[in-house]
């Protein structure tokens, strides 16, 4: 009995001892040795691991940002091109509001290539063309120096608010390719008087000043058929004919009586009363 429990504790010394020191595991090494290389390589797995998804995430980062960069750099080449484009379109707006005066009809309307009449829009120069009125005085003088300035020149045309008045003429401030403001300067050498077509106003105050000056000092038609003084003192109404035909009566503490010309060879004509103009077909100015 003692024989066969010492033969089984050699054998269990014995295999113990064959896995602790197998030749299989190398020399020197033992079975705590594979532990702690298995450890090792778990440990360098987990490391290579890491490193894969660091890298993973890196590499995704910078893909993002030449993404985002090749985005912004689109949106900028998109914001250049409209840039471009609006640039484009104003060039042309501009280009096509540059052209050639083929016709001078009078003073204050002229024809452009196309056919297409304008009327200078805030100025009213003397009668020469109208169906149902004489020749007003200063009428052709105005009418040539109008074609003096614009004949066969380039103009530029420049939009106030209406687009036409009712014969279809376009309404326009006009321009010459060296700047001068042909409206203006008809005004200013006194071709042409001031005159109100709302809402198309913007340059109203600039004509008003320039012809206070040009009558002040007697220039063109200020010098020439000037008639403001009513030839009694009792009659002091004045009956005007305004541009369209319209006959209008004007008292002396309405707005637009110290700026309106009264030219008895035109049929224009003072009135002694009111009910006087109302009998002959005038009616009372609004302002």
């Amino acid at each position: 009995m003692k024989l066969k429990a010492t033969l089984i504790g050699i054998t269990l010394f014995f295999a113990v001892f064959a896995m602790l020191y197998s030749p299989t595991l190398g020399k020197n090494r033992s079975i705590f040795d594979i532990f702690n290389f298995n450890t090792y390589q778990n440990q360098e797995s987990d490391n290579s691991v890491s490193s894969n998804i660091i890298a993973d995430s890196q590499v995704s980062s910078k893909n993002n940002e030449d993404q985002n960069n090749s985005e912004n750099s689109s949106d900028l080449s998109e914001d250049s091109a409209t840039v471009a484009g609006e640039k484009d379109v104003l060039d042309q707006e501009n280009n096509q509001n540059f052209v050639l005066v083929t016709k001078v009809t009078d003073g204050d309307t002229i024809e452009i290539e196309g056919g297409q009449k304008v009327r200078y829009i805030g100025i009213d120069t003397p009668e020469t063309v109208h169906p149902s009125k004489p020749v007003m005085c200063f009428g052709k003088e105005a009418s040539n120096y109008n074609k003096d300035l614009v004949f066969g020149q380039k103009i530029r045309l420049e939009k106030d608010i209406s687009e036409t008045d009712k014969y279809g003429r376009l309404l326009r401030y006009v321009y010459l390719e060296d700047g001068t403001f042909v409206n203006l300067q008809l005004v200013k050498e006194g071709y042409a008087t001031s005159y109100s077509y709302p809402p198309d106003i913007k340059f109203q105050q600039d004509f008003l000043s320039a012809e206070k000056l040009a009558r002040d000092e007697g220039i063109g038609l200020w010098g020439e058929c000037e008639s403001s003084e009513s030839p009694e003192n009792e009659c002091n109404i004045k009956g005007n004919i305004s541009a369209s035909g319209e006959k209008i009566y004007h008292m002396p503490e309405q707005y637009y009586y110290s700026k309106t010309l009264i030219n008895e060879s035109n049929g224009e004509r003072w009135f002694c009363s009111e009910q006087e103009a109302k009998d002959a077909g005038w009616r009372k100015s609004l302002k």
